[in-house]
């Protein structure tokens, strides 16, 4: 009975949902995209936060020369570590677009 009430909590736990930090994978400076991605093992659901990473686009879009950035697409869901037919991790990835022209103050030289 020990070992059915283990196994079941077991399997609880692992199905909970998990908030990850997404961090930027690539970046394409030319077509102004972001890409933001974080790792999900099997049987879990993870989720990321939606303000903390369109922050990080937003720094990561800035640097570039752009004003802000703006979701684009779907996450793309990628399996990095196969064993045998089962997907033991998954790569999410999200991406983003640049937009707009950060423009900085300067100094009037009369």
């Amino acid at each position: 009975m020990k070992r059915i009430v283990v196994a079941a909590s077991l399997l609880l736990l692992a199905g909970c949902t998990m908030t990850k930090q997404a961090e930027v994978s690539s970046v394409d400076t030319i077509s102004g995209l972001v890409r933001l991605s974080y790792n999900q093992s099997m049987m879990q659901t993870a989720k990321y936060d939606t303000y903390t990473a369109q922050g990080t686009a937003n720094k990561q879009c800035q640097q570039m020369g752009y004003a802000t950035a703006v979701p684009y697409g779907q996450p793309v869901q990628t399996c990095s570590l196969i064993s045998g037919s089962l997907c033991m991790n998954t790569k999410v990835t999200i991406q983003y677009q640049c937009r707009g022209v950060a423009f900085t103050q300067t100094k009037p030289t009369w």
